[in-house]
């Protein structure tokens, strides 16, 4: 009897312990082979696949295997349980309209500046080809249901890339829906899956501007050009200098400068080989490596497409609509472009910061104007710059028309104060220019709201507006064509401004302070392409904005 309670138990343990031991096998694995050999019982097998695909993708966060991961899980799992479990792009074992249409979209999306393969392209093309070779696969509804799966997880995917981009937002993005709502996404996913065509929907959601619309114009044909053959990429700054060196070995030999059976070249050989790609391609020759010299290596096809990609994104950043009237500062290329009802005014070469001093990019409103401007040196210029001049000799001042005033603004004999002791932390003093052709900011200086103490403004060195190069200043933006910029501020105030007014007062060396007109929204920004000419055209990544981004968010990305 005993025996027989015993044994009776033991049944019961594993009788209980059995759907555990099941459920939790069951999870190990996501279905991959179905077959379903009556046609009639597909899309109910498909169904159930589904659902254990979602089960097993939610207890290992979205992981499929080792090369496969889905973003929106919870969303995707969320939208086939409203839609009780079933195939969405497919209708039992044939691919819809809105599916055929969504793999196309994918394989193309090199067009709109995004990477295919992030989308699943290589894994749903492995199982397409799969489909069209063997007839068998039609009918392993595992297939079938992660081939669904698949291709919804990507649509939410282009869906997220398309309207909000893939770099941060900053502190300069203008939009306030930072995060898109589920709604959204199911929303445009409802409506592609009704029209049976994804790419009026999915293009929807880009941006409306002209220079995005212009850099997608001129893609296809740079692509068309372009040769995505791999490249070996170089870190700069680099930390490991061996591994550097390493690479730029590599780097060399794909570009011909070296044979790929060179030993490693020592610190000699590099140098010789450096200067000969120095000579090759302008640059100063100094057998030493640098920013301008590292760029060049990098600046492939592949990495100028990944400068599209960026600059595309940066469009993403902006609000839905600019206003109508508005100046807009490209750093990159140099220009300020002033906009009024989607017409050019007026476009001017610009001065701006150098890498070590450089502009914010920013958002602003032009609030006012002053002729015959007086600089107030900024205490960054002071310590870093003038005070060890001043210490050497006082007269500095005086060649570079500077004075000296105290708190409460008074003028200063220079010669009295004893500059040896002044230091960062003991300056009782600020340091002013007088105004006059000769002051830094020029005739004429644009003010407005910022944390960084810059502004728009003329200059007394102007023919530094012809250099190739002019990321120079210490921060401000110095506009060659101030005087139109000032007129159209005060463009709609003729009686207060009669003509040649300003013209007038900057002759006369008059200081006055111009306000009343209605503030002009200023949008600085760091973009380095742009589709004009009919190609794209590539800007210098001055503050290397383009490098750290392309190296922290599409350095693993292949074009192809």
């Amino acid at each position: 009897m005993q025996m027989r309670y015993r044994c009776f138990s033991l049944l019961i343990l594993i009788a209980l312990t059995f759907p555990l031991i099941q459920c939790k096998n069951s999870s190990k694995k996501a279905p991959e082979k179905d077959i379903v050999a009556n046609p009639e019982k597909l899309s109910d097998r498909t169904m159930e696949d589904i659902r254990s695909t979602l089960d097993f993708l939610k207890q290992n966060k979205g992981k499929l295997n080792d090369s496969v991961n889905f973003s929106y899980t919870s969303l995707v799992d969320s939208f086939y349980a409203a839609n009780m479990y079933r195939q969405q792009w497919f209708k039992e074992d044939q691919m819809s309209q809105a599916g055929d249409s969504l793999l196309k979209f994918i394989s193309n999306s090199r067009l709109f500046g995004l990477f295919p393969n992030d989308y699943h392209d290589h894994m749903l093309a492995f199982i397409q080809r799969i489909f069209q070779v063997d007839t068998n696969a039609r009918k392993n509804a595992a297939l079938l249901a992660r081939a669904d799966l698949l291709m919804t997880d990507a649509f939410f995917l282009l869906t997220k890339d398309l309207k909000h981009g893939r770099i941060p937002y900053d502190s300069v993005t203008l939009r306030t829906d930072s995060v898109l709502p589920d709604s959204f996404y199911t929303a445009a996913l409802y409506q592609a899956l009704q029209d049976g065509k994804v790419g009026p929907v999915l293009r929807g959601l880009e941006p409306k501007f002209r220079g995005y619309d212009s850099l997608r114009a001129y893609l296809p044909q740079f692509l068309a050009n372009a040769s995505f053959l791999p490249y070996t990429y170089l870190p700069y700054p680099y930390s490991d200098s061996v591994s550097f060196f390493k690479l730029l070995q590599k780097r060399l030999e794909e570009t011909g400068n070296l044979a790929d059976s060179t030993p490693p070249l020592d610190t000699t050989a590099f140098k010789s080989v450096i200067r000969r790609y120095q000579k090759k391609y302008g640059f100063r020759l100094t057998g030493m490596i640098s920013d301008p010299l590292i760029d060049k290596l990098n600046n492939t096809d592949e990495e100028k497409f990944r400068r599209i990609a960026i600059t595309l994104d940066r469009y993403k950043q902006l609000p839905d609509t600019l206003p109508e009237t508005y100046v807009w500062v490209n750093l990159p290329s140099y220009t300020m472009e002033v906009w009024d009802h989607d017409t050019l005014v007026f476009s001017s070469r610009v001065i701006v910061g150098g890498p070590q001093t450089r502009t914010p990019v920013l958002t602003s409103d032009i609030s006012n104007f002053i002729t015959m401007p007086q600089w107030t040196v900024p205490y960054s210029i002071i310590f870093k710059e003038m005070l060890p001049k001043i210490q050497e000799n006082v007269d500095f001042l005086t060649t570079e028309n500077l004075m000296v005033v105290d708190k409460d603004d008074s003028v200063l004999d220079p010669h009295r104060i004893n500059w040896a002791k002044l230091s960062k932390t003991h300056f009782p003093y600020q340091i002013k220019q007088r105004e006059g052709d000769d002051n830094s900011l020029g005739v004429i200086k644009f003010n407005f709201r910022n944390k960084y103490s810059v502004y728009l403004h003329d200059t007394n060195v102007r023919w530094m507006f012809g250099k190739p190069n002019r990321a120079i200043s210490h921060g401000c933006v110095r506009v060659k064509e101030w005087r139109k910029f000032a007129n159209f501020l005060v463009r709609n105030d003729t009686l207060k401004y009669p003509a040649d007014t300003l013209k007038a007062w900057i002759a006369r060396k008059e200081k006055h302070l111009i306000t009343g007109f209605h503030k002009l929204p200023l949008f600085i920004r760091y973009f380095t392409c742009e589709g004009k000419g009919g190609v794209i055209r590539f800007y210098d990544d001055i503050y290397d904005e383009d490098r750290y981004l392309s190296q922290k968010y599409f350095a693993r990305k292949a074009v192809e």
